[in-house]
């Protein structure tokens, strides 16, 4: 009776169905299904109350429903079908799909089922690519960023991951259109230094490469706000400042080397506007005392890098022309700083040269003798206005300002040492009983005694202030500086002095052997003294750069030619390496004018002298930003030095430094690195990366890796009968991860930037496909990263070429990256890792099936 029921009940659901009253029909479905036990009966129900759910739009039902028939017949075709169909309105597209592709398989004829196959491989490529893309990674981002309840750490990871998201177009578009300026100027209030920063990178990675886009954050965020940020006393928060304002000023005038057509062209008709209130606040900057010596020194930075002309064949030189006007004598203020008076600004140990090096830049950025007599005639108005019988510490920022100049533009200190009263007042100066007035004063006579003639005048009338000074002060850097005159048997035995100070003579190795014979033959065998052990001599040298030696040293450099011998230069060059070899001091040897005082000691005089002097640039080119060290043209007059000490007759240590100063140079401009190359460094480069020395073929391979963008190195690279690439590919695959970082690197634009070069790869050597996989698994990230790119490069080239890499394991690495979570400091690796995904769905090699 009670089966009959069933099958009753079931007729009657299968009547209310028919007239589309579906729920009255899952009722008596529900009713038989109580009833029955019948196996067939069941997954009839089943598969009938799952069609109702599908009606009345109740899919998790018609899903568990159709599931229960398929468990009692796993090839019930329509309870496979509906389930699909409930399954895709969930969203469940890949369990939808296997459901689809088993019916096909079960009816290949059914036109429906084949349709359905199409629509849903679509759905899940594009299901796909919206969970790859930057854009779903923003909108989860800004969820926890716009959660009132977020939990603090998870909101400072949702603001780093947005630094990452902003470096990608998509990433920083999503972010802009989502009203991000914003709520990232919200994360700026909170005043939590972490916050700001993670905001104030995001923004600078908004700004890159896009016109449009950085001129509505300038005028969102307001240039007054940005320079406030970058003036507070804090030393990451001004240089993060620092970079968002490069980055638009390079969005602004063209530095990105983006074309902007279109809609985006329209918005942005003319940027001087804005880059002009942007100089105008950088220069309001310099002479505030709000801001702090680390903000003041990047506001330095940004005037130093982006008004000069970058190449004088630019016949327009109107930003210096502007700066010039109205900003030269804020300029000179800072020059003029001197640290012991109440009035000095707050500064740091780089300002002065900083401000030195701008005016520098400006002066030797003019293009006619007019422009430059308006400039000269600025800083003599400028000194002669501070001249005041009645306020001495007026008269020593004068003479202060005219010191700051003689170490930019010489030939306009010299200049101006011929104004009225100039030379009278340092003299005079010496004379005060002040050691403040004392030391500005002789800093001054040093730079002004470096022409034969202000030199007579000094030695007539100042050489017994200096003594003097010399007997009764304990000021060692006053001490020191009075030491420096113009007579060269005097300059000869001050150098000899600091040779011997700093022990920088050449020191013969000592044979054990040798001595144990030359006792034992009773001849005398001279012993180190206890005072030139290490130890000793490093506190001698701490107390010399304390004292103030590397800028009585650049003086002494700039002396004639009748005051300086070669033989001189060459204790110079001997005096400059030692001081050089603690890393630690050479921000303090480049604040001073030692990196520019170096570069004639390395051009002109014994060779020796010059190998010396080579030798310490490159130890300060290693670690020192070239634009600060080297200012101007003349980081370029730092190249043939380098270069000479990659000679093989020079020793390790000296080639290993030359190409760590080299690596650091090419990694500046294009100019840079087309200068190296003109200099014939490229096959020495290459000898050393063949090196079995580890860290000679380390950094042999570092400068390559930056060398390979220039256009002229890609060209060696292409050239038919080399082993080039093949030696770079092999580099990939050695155990030390620094060299396998930097020839993964240089693979990685290689490739990128010729396709000849993706097929050359797989030519040079076998083993071309094993190192590949093995880079994209690295543990190292920047490795792995590296690696992917190879990858992605390989298959954007050639459709052929991609299968061969799609039907090895690499696809299989490519999927296991590509479904990791894409944190702060995986994206870059995980993002790519999909990029390579994608095309080879774009070829059809692959589909979706998870």
């Amino acid at each position: 009776m009670a089966e009959a029921e069933a099958v009753r009940l079931k007729e009657e659901g299968n009547g209310h169905f028919q007239r589309q009253d579906y729920k009255a029909a899952a009722r008596s479905y529900s009713q038989a299904l109580k009833l029955t036990k019948d196996k067939a009966l069941l997954a009839t129900l089943y598969r009938n109350r799952a069609a109702c759910g599908l009606k009345t739009e109740s899919y998790v039902q018609a899903a568990s429903d159709a599931s229960r028939a398929i468990d009692i017949n796993s090839s019930d075709i329509k309870a496979l079908y509906r389930r699909c169909q409930a399954l895709e309105h969930l969203g469940k597209l890949a369990q939808a799909f296997k459901d689809v592709q088993c019916c096909a398989t079960l009816e290949p004829q059914n036109q429906n089922f084949q349709e359905t196959l199409r629509r849903l491989n679509t759905s899940i490529q594009e299901k796909l690519r919206v969970q790859f893309s930057t854009d779903s990674r923003v909108q989860n981002m800004f969820e926890i960023l716009l959660d009132g309840n977020s939990e603090a750490d998870k909101l400072e990871k949702a603001a780093n991951n947005l630094i990452v998201l902003s470096r990608e177009e998509a990433g920083a578009e999503r972010i802009f259109q989502n009203n991000g300026v914003a709520l990232l100027l919200q994360l700026l209030d909170t005043k939590r230094p972490e916050l700001m920063l993670a905001a104030v990178r995001t923004l600078s990675g908004m700004c890159s490469g896009h016109r449009a886009r950085a001129t509505a954050i300038l005028h969102a965020v307001r240039i007054d706000r940005i320079c406030s940020l970058m003036a507070v006393e804090n030393e990451e928060l001004p240089l993060t400042v620092c970079n968002l304002l490069q980055a638009i000023i390079d969005a602004l005038s063209g530095e990105d080397k983006r074309e902007h057509r279109g809609k985006e062209e329209a918005l942005v008709l003319d940027t001087k506007k804005d880059l002009r209130q942007i100089t105008n606040h950088l220069l309001d900057m310099l002479v505030s005392k709000k801001v702090s010596g680390q903000g003041r020194d990047q506001a330095l930075n940004l005037l130093n890098k982006n008004v000069p002309r970058k190449d004088l064949a630019i016949h327009d030189n109107s930003r210096t022309i502007y700066v010039v006007d109205n900003g030269l004598r804020k300029i000179l203020k800072v020059v003029g700083q001197v640290p012991d008076l109440p009035s000095c600004l707050p500064l740091t140990d780089n300002t002065r040269m900083l401000a030195s090096i701008l005016i520098n830049k400006l002066y030797d950025d003019l293009r006619c003798d007019p422009e430059r007599d308006h400039f000269r005639k600025i800083c003599e108005e400028y000194i002669t206005g501070k001249f005041d019988p009645q306020d001495m510490d007026k008269n020593v920022i004068a003479i202060q300002t005219v010191s700051g100049i003689l170490q930019g533009p010489f030939d306009l200190g010299n200049q101006l040492l011929g104004l009225k009263g100039v030379m009278e007042m340092m003299v005079a100066l010496c004379g005060s009983e002040r050691e403040t007035d004392q030391l500005v004063a002789v800093e001054a006579l040093i730079h002004a005694s470096t022409k034969l003639s202000r030199a007579t005048f000094i030695i007539t009338n100042g050489v017994s202030l200096l003594k003097e000074i010399y007997k009764t002060t304990k000021n060692e850097k006053i001490k020191i500086r009075t030491l420096v005159t113009p007579d060269k048997t005097i300059l000869y035995s001050v150098a000899t002095t600091l040779v011997n100070c700093t022990n920088s003579y050449d020191v013969n190795e000592v044979i054990p052997e040798l001595v144990q014979l030359a006792k034992f033959s009773k001849q005398h065998v001279p012993e180190e003294h206890p005072k030139d052990k290490k130890d000793f001599v490093d506190m001698r040298v701490k107390r010399l750069l304390k004292a103030g030696v590397i800028s009585a040293l650049a003086c002494m450099v700039k002396a004639d030619n009748a005051i300086l011998t070669d033989q001189t230069k060459e204790l110079l060059a001997r005096v400059f390496l030692a001081l050089c070899d603690n890393p630690k001091d050479r921000g303090t040897i480049v604040a001073q004018g030692g990196g520019k005082a170096l570069i004639p000691l390395a051009l002109e005089g014994t060779d020796v002298g010059k190998v010396k002097a080579a030798h310490a640039l490159a130890k300060i080119a290693a670690v020192s930003n070239p634009d600060i060290a080297f200012p101007g043209e003349r980081v370029y007059e730092v190249v043939r030095p380098l270069v000479s000490l990659l000679n093989t007759q020079r020793d390790g240590l000296q080639n290993y430094e030359a190409l760590l100063g080299l690596t650091n140079l090419s990694e500046r401009s294009d100019k840079l690195r087309q200068k190296i190359f003109k200099e014939k460094a490229l096959p020495d480069i290459e000898n050393y990366m063949f090196e079995n020395h580890d860290q000679l073929r380390q950094a042999a391979t570092e400068c390559m890796c930056n060398m390979v963008v220039n256009k002229e190195v890609q060209e060696r690279f292409l050239a038919d009968g080399n082993d080039r690439l093949k030696l770079v590919v092999l580099l990939c695959g050695e155990d030390d991860d620094k060299v396998q970082n930097a020839a993964a690197g240089a693979l990685a634009m290689l490739t990128a930037a010729h396709k000849k070069l993706c097929f050359k790869m797989t030519q040079v050597t076998t083993q071309w496909l094993e190192i590949l996989q093995r880079l994209c698994l690295h543990d190292r990230l920047s490795v792995q990263h590296r690696g992917l790119v190879i990858a992605y490069n390989l298959l954007a080239a050639d459709a052929e070429l991609a299968k061969k890499l799609v039907e090895s394991e690499l696809l299989e690495i490519l999927t296991v990256v590509g479904k990791q979570e894409p944190d702060e400091k995986r994206a870059a690796v995980v993002q790519t890792a999909r990029e390579c995904l994608i095309k080879c769905m774009d070829y059809g090699f692959i589909k979706p099936v998870s």
